[in-house]
């Protein structure tokens, strides 16, 4: 075992920071419970440091380089109980406790490293493909730290952080045309333009939150609430689009300060309201099936 060359409190520190200037991230945490927040700042933590390597190492070629040795180290983490890093050293209590897989850690640096190598994606099912490895990892691990290990649970999962995310490149399309790289289904820009292929990643998304409902019905009351955050912040994000014209390649629509005090409004109400319903029926269709 190789001895971490920074002490907790120093890693804790650094993943706090890391994670500061992120307003998303900052309220869910404060709508979390008390004992979970340094757990999920430190997973968070990690998800921004992977992704902060794959999109501002300024060339792919040191992107990939930089990826595939953090790669490396995250495994070591795991397999051997040696770490350096100040986010592997402050994830390893995390880890430890919740008895927590490699996989998902390493899908995230994967996903990133696909971004090097992958600019477009043809169809859904190449597309789906990714965000199993850049989006469902998250809820999965985030589903683990609530000690939810229901199938059905971890599908709903998948379905909303897969909707968040097309949610987000539905936003993104000119900042991604900066990057040279897009995410909208080049079958659906031939079929119908840039506008009308935002349009029909847009309705997907919806598609796929809606399996929040039903994921907030199993979830504690901390996490429901949580949840609802997400995917009424999913949903915003699509009506800006939507007002938008669909022409996100122009410009980027945002969610203003007014509507997110909303959406906290909102999904507290929703938290209330799925304890007092009780269940709500899950989807018809198999555990991990697309439903989209």
């Amino acid at each position: 075992m190789t001895q971490p060359s920074v002490s907790i409190q120093a890693a804790d520190a650094y993943c706090r920071r890391l994670v500061r200037h992120y307003e998303n991230f900052t309220v869910a945490s404060r709508l979390s419970p008390r004992s979970l927040r340094r757990d999920l700042t430190t997973v968070y933590a990690f998800c921004r440091f992977t992704d902060d390597l794959g999109d501002e190492s300024g060339d792919r070629a040191v992107a990939m380089r930089r990826l595939r040795r953090w790669r490396d180290e995250t495994r070591e983490s795991f397999d051997h109980d040696e770490r350096t890093h100040p986010v592997l050293v402050a994830l390893n209590d995390t880890v430890r406790r919740f008895r927590l897989d490699a996989q998902p850690f390493v899908d995230l640096i994967d996903a990133n490293l696909q971004d090097q190598r992958i600019d477009t994606y043809e169809d859904w099912p190449a597309l789906r493909g990714y965000c199993m490895l850049s989006a469902a990892p998250v809820g999965r691990i985030v589903l683990r730290l609530f000690d939810i290990r229901d199938p059905a649970a971890v599908a709903l999962s998948d379905d909303v952080c897969i909707g968040l995310q097309l949610a987000n490149f539905a936003q993104d399309v000119s900042v991604d045309r900066r990057l040279g790289r897009s995410y909208l289904l080049q079958r659906d820009i031939r079929d119908a333009g840039v506008e009308g292929a935002t349009r029909s990643m847009c309705d997907r998304a919806r598609t796929l939150l809606t399996s929040g409902v039903a994921l907030e019905a199993l979830a504690p009351p901390r996490l429901r609430v949580q949840l609802a955050l997400y995917r009424l912040g999913g949903t915003a994000i699509l009506d800006a689009i939507e007002r938008a014209g669909y022409r996100t390649a122009a410009y980027r629509p945002a969610v203003d300060r007014a509507a997110r005090v909303r959406i906290v409004a909102a999904a507290l109400l929703a938290g209330v309201r799925h304890g007092e319903a009780g269940a709500v029926p899950l989807p018809a269709r198999p555990a991990g099936e697309p439903r989209a």
